[in-house]
């Protein structure tokens, strides 16, 4: 959500009304999320100049890892200079730390190709907001999973009612009290679920993510019940004892 969004405002930033803008102070703290948007707390150091030049030599942008050449051009300019810089900031200071660990394993691959694309300033903004934007349709409407044996007839199920969250751990988590996850439907919660050894059941709620995902709690045993109407229990057949539940 949040390479997203600072994606969005990267890509405006290059097609603003004033030119293509550049974020010279580029930091984490300069960023803040507001009703799920990243926004530029300070725009005190941004800029619509781009660095003249008379030749390609003098148009190099450089890091302190990396150094791109970049061409001249004819008005000038060193062209499209104040985008790179920016999507290049945003993959040393986000994309790197973020991208690795925010999706679904067979989504992973889509990231891994974004983060390379940036790291070596392959993609530019328009690139890089299309591919994310795939991930995200793929990531909402569940087309990521791969057509895999079906989990749920493992489970009974039991509307009505949640658990509490108990103490089995995982990563990530949106809770760092239990295993609370965002799947795209029950089987795919099932799957994860028959994924961990210590997972005995899951509970799929009401509530939802950023993207329209419901939430799943799992857990490594059956816990006492609680009454709720728009919640479902779901409960391994089998508990790891191999006794009949």
């Amino acid at each position: 959500q949040i390479c997203l969004s600072l994606v969005r405002l990267l890509f405006y930033l290059a097609h603003s009304p004033l030119g293509s803008i550049v974020l010279l102070d580029f930091q984490p703290r300069q960023f803040v999320m507001v009703d799920g948007n990243l926004k530029v707390t300070d725009m005190d150091d941004a800029s619509t100049e781009e660095l003249s030049c008379k030749e390609d030599n003098d148009c190099t942008l450089d890091f302190p890892t990396k150094s791109f050449p970049l061409k001249c051009s004819v008005v000038g300019k060193c062209e499209g200079i104040n985008e790179k810089k920016n999507l290049f900031n945003a993959y040393r200071y986000f994309f790197t730390y973020l991208l690795p660990h925010s999706a679904p394993p067979a989504l992973r691959p889509f990231l891994s190709d974004i983060l390379n694309a940036t790291g070596d300033l392959r993609y530019g903004i328009n690139e890089t907001l299309e591919a994310f934007e795939k991930v995200l349709h793929l990531y909402k409407s569940g087309l990521y999973l791969q057509k895999r044996p079906l989990h749920l007839k493992d489970y009974i199920s039991l509307k009505g009612f949640r658990t509490v969250e108990g103490d089995y751990k995982c990563w990530p988590s949106y809770s760092h009290l239990g295993c609370l996850l965002s799947v795209h439907s029950a089987e795919e919660a099932a799957a994860i679920c028959n994924s961990q050894s210590q997972c005995q059941s899951f509970t799929v709620t009401q509530r939802r993510t950023w993207t329209g995902r419901p939430l799943a709690s799992f857990q490594s045993s059956p816990t006492d019940l609680i009454p709720d109407a728009n919640a479902v229990v779901y409960i391994k057949r089998s508990a790891s004892s191999g006794e009949r539940l």
